[in-house]
Order: structure tokens, then C-alpha cells, then sequence
């Protein structure tokens, strides 16, 4: 169920907001009556094994053969440790 928000209201209980988006809630703060922003829960992608990130990676190469310089395997690698 998402539930408006004022801005001032959410700021004052960012913490009860907080501790209900974990629990699946969503938000939307508004400001002078329009939405600016949303709160929603944070969905954490289950890690993939080892051999799973490789099949991924050997595919991606496959969508980008022929095109030189169009997929750079060391920046993948650097995006993935963010």
C-alpha cells in the first residue's frame, strides 16, 4: 500500500518510515501538495555463484562480438565491485 507524505512528516519520522518500507510498505513524500520523491523497500538481488557470473559475462561477449571497443571485460569486472 503506498501512503502520501508530507515532506516535513517525513523527515520527522524517517526513522518509523524507514522501519516500515523494510517491512514492504511504500511512500511518496510530497512537497506544497506534489510528489517528489518515493520510499520503497530495498530489494537485494540474490549473489550469483561463480560459474553463474562467468555464463553472464560469456554471453554479454557474444551480444558484443564484431563491434570493437564496445565491451570492455576490466570495466565490467570494476561495476561489479561498487
Amino acid at each position: 500500500m503506498t501512503q502520501q507524505i508530507g515532506a516535513f512528516e517525513a523527515k520527522t519520522n524517517f526513522s518509523q518510515i524507514m522501519t516500515k518500507a523494510a517491512q514492504g510498505n511504500d511512500f511518496i513524500i510530497t512537497k506544497r501538495g506534489k510528489a517528489v520523491a518515493r520510499i520503497i523497500p530495498f530489494e537485494k538481488k540474490p549473489d550469483m555463484t561463480f560459474k553463474e557470473a562467468v555464463e553472464q559475462l560469456v554471453e554479454m561477449r557474444k551480444l558484443y562480438r564484431g563491434k570493437p571497443g564496445s565491451f570492455n571485460i576490466r570495466a565490467a569486472i570494476e561495476e561489479g565491485r561498487k
